[in-house]
């Protein structure tokens, strides 16, 4: 931090990041911490923890962060340094980027596992610099027609052929304002809405991981599909479940199949993930 800090600090700030076995809080696990304790006094206090997740780490998730199971082999569970974290915490607010609907939520859980009740996030004030961002640099169409065109919706704001137009000349402006962006739909969304190939359908429902195809999702995630299809009794229950459900049609269709013993085929062996958090 090159600069004097900008806000006044009570008490100490704790900014920090997770990187993780995936992006569900309770169901994945933490794999490095990286902290900065910012003191009152202008000091800044620096640690960084590389611990053992204790479950495989998925191809998709290395994709992201390049941290793979041999290199943690040999680290420490989260249970093993779970203390000298919870210390460093001591007192401190919390800081972070989307923290408060991911990070903060997985260090709660690790905490919990390791049998620690104390760090208590609501009690402790949050810093989210993602949503001071979305707050002040709104992303929704009138101020897409604002920056793109120079002009607001007017009265007819937000009437359904008032909003069509708009976006038709936020599109022509967005075009007009970046000349390297591709000049034909397909390139588009291609470019915008990347298929990840590591779904097996588009909403990643049902995704592959060393293999197989299990649920991404909900009390059955990290399940095989396979597996599901062999229960007669509870796997049939949650496919059926699907298949009735409000999913997306190819969503429906991995369930359906997979009741009849019917399931997709293997991943390519050269296909590449595109993961998000």
């Amino acid at each position: 931090m090159n600069k004097p800090f900008p806000i006044r600090l009570k008490r100490p700030l704790a900014v920090f990041d997770i990187e993780s076995t995936g992006v569900s809080p309770r169901a994945d696990r933490m794999i490095e911490l990286a902290v900065l304790r910012i003191n009152p006094d202008g000091t800044v206090d620096e640690r960084t923890w590389l611990v053992n997740p204790t479950v495989r780490i998925p191809v998709e998730s290395i994709a992201v962060h390049g941290i793979t199971d041999e290199e943690v082999a040999d680290c420490p569970t989260f249970a093993d340094v779970a203390l000298d974290i919870l210390t460093f915490f001591e007192g401190c607010d919390l800081a972070g980027f989307s923290a408060a609907y991911f990070d903060v939520q997985l260090l709660n859980e690790e905490f919990l596992r390791a049998g620690i009740r104390t760090f208590r996030p609501e009690a402790r004030a949050m810093v989210d610099a993602q949503k001071i961002y979305h707050r002040r640099e709104p992303r929704d169409l009138t101020a897409a027609l604002k920056f793109y065109c120079g002009r607001d919706l007017g009265e007819d704001a937000h009437g359904a052929l008032a909003d069509a137009r708009a976006t038709l000349d936020v599109i022509v402006g967005q075009l007009e304002r970046y000349p390297d962006l591709p000049r034909d739909v397909d390139a588009l969304d291609r470019m915008f809405n990347p298929v990840d190939p590591f779904n097996v359908d588009r909403a990643g429902r049902f995704r592959w991981s060393e293999g197989e195809v299990i649920v991404n999702f909900g009390k059955k995630k990290g399940t095989k599909l396979r597996d599901l299809a062999a229960d007669s009794r509870e796997g049939h229950a949650f496919l059926r479940w699907i298949t009735k459900s409000d999913f997306a049609e190819d969503t429906r269709a991995v369930a359906e199949n997979a009741l009849l013993n019917i399931f997709p085929k293997p991943l390519p062996a050269q296909a590449k993930p595109v993961w998000h958090r």
